[in-house]
């Protein structure tokens, strides 16, 4: 217990917030110096995005991550992921494939979002919130209809001694990508995912994003098509429930669930995710009050010259512990009834203890890594008919 709680200090060091799911960060490594200059009265002053801090009796200045790291530098070439992709002919499954796997590398991520329209008559704008990050994504599983893609932050920051502290390592998010899918699993409020059979047909030709949290738990899932020309492609999801991320739900109380989409789209040096998000009160007889519109930019730029070789040796020492993961969670979500998760339990949270099974028992016989990690989602959660 006493080391889940260290851990659970720890982990608040280097969580992000990313697309849509996504978890709030205390480290913000800067930008180069081209793309982030030196902070002067000029950029004190000036105004964020859409004029919000036109308001006289706001404070908006950007909440999120406030530490700094060292420079990082810009791969500025076309990526070998970009000119595969534009390689395929447009509206083609391997077009859309090409597509998703070009989001895996190495990159600087930012995270912007900002609330622009409110729907209460004393509506007040939230503070926007910003966040960086360094993260590789790497490719789980490729087969001509499943992609998997992992995230892994390998993160640096600035010491108030002027020297870099050691590297943070964690496993981010998961992304898992199924073409014409029969099935999802849906977020319906209260902490609660439904999975349900689709209509024959309703799928054709649409990509189910899921996506994850750190843990493997579900986040929420959406259907959409890839559209592509020549040297574009952009995948924009249906719209769906979601549940408050961290940035949120650690400083939110006033309501309860997202009603959004995202895009994916690729560009010759990365990757960009939109998101737009209703910020909804959900009462318990179901009626929907909308307090706010928010739009969110993540933004994944490949970088050179980085050191990713703890998270890759992060990710060999316990890639077995997090398929293991996997499995159980898809078995547990595709059983009859709804399933409710915990996040916390005697005070701590699921994530924390995950993280502590993949490191105690990578020399565990697989029957008792996997017996702990059945005990630990059996903890968390709960059915309903």
């Amino acid at each position: 217990m006493h080391t889940a709680r260290c851990l659970q200090r720890a982990l608040a060091l280097v969580l992000i917030a990313a697309a849509s799911p996504w978890l709030v960060a205390q480290v913000q490594p800067s930008q180069d110096k081209e793309a982030m200059p030196e902070q002067n009265e000029t950029t004190e002053r000036r105004q964020y995005t859409f004029a919000w801090q036109f308001s006289e009796d706001s404070d908006l200045a950007p909440r999120g991550g406030t530490s700094t790291g060292p420079s990082v530098e810009l791969d500025q070439s076309v990526s070998p992921e970009f000119a595969r992709m534009t390689d395929a002919s447009p509206s083609t499954l391997e077009r859309d494939r090409r597509a998703i796997l070009a989001m895996a590398g190495n990159f600087r991520t930012s995270f912007d979002f900002i609330e622009t329209v409110g729907f209460e008559a004393d509506y007040k704008p939230a503070r926007p919130y910003q966040s960086w990050g360094t993260e590789f994504v790497t490719v789980v599983e490729n087969s001509e209809k499943f992609i998997s893609l992992q995230h892994i932050l390998v993160m640096r920051i600035n010491l108030p001694s002027g020297e870099i502290s050691d590297p943070f390592v964690m496993k981010h998010w998961r992304q898992d990508w199924v073409y014409e899918p029969t099935e999802m699993t849906e977020f319906v409020g209260n902490q609660t995912w439904a999975t349900r059979r689709l209509p024959p047909s309703s799928a054709d030709s649409q990509w189910l994003q899921s996506v994850y949290q750190v843990d493997d738990s579900p986040r929420y899932q959406a259907m959409g098509k890839w559209e592509h020309f020549e040297n574009y492609s952009s995948w924009h999801s249906d719209t769906t429930f979601r549940p408050l991320p961290r940035r949120e739900f650690s400083v939110r109380q006033d309501y309860n669930v997202l009603i959004g989409t995202n895009k994916h789209t690729i560009n010759p040096r990365g990757w960009v995710q939109e998101e737009e998000n209703l910020k909804v009160r959900l009462n318990d007889a179901g009626s929907r009050e909308v307090l706010a519109k928010e739009v969110g930019l993540a933004r994944y730029e490949r970088i050179v010259g980085w050191d990713w070789s703890p998270g890759q040796r992060y990710w060999t020492e316990t890639e077995s512990f997090w398929a293991e993961a996997r499995r159980q969670w898809k078995t547990a979500l595709s059983k009859p009834g709804s399933l409710q998760i915990q996040k916390e339990v005697n005070g701590v949270p699921l994530y924390a203890t995950m993280f502590e099974l993949a490191q105690s028992t990578q020399e565990s016989a697989p029957e008792i890594m996997s017996q702990k990690i059945a005990e630990t989602i059996e903890r968390h959660i709960s059915r309903r008919n």
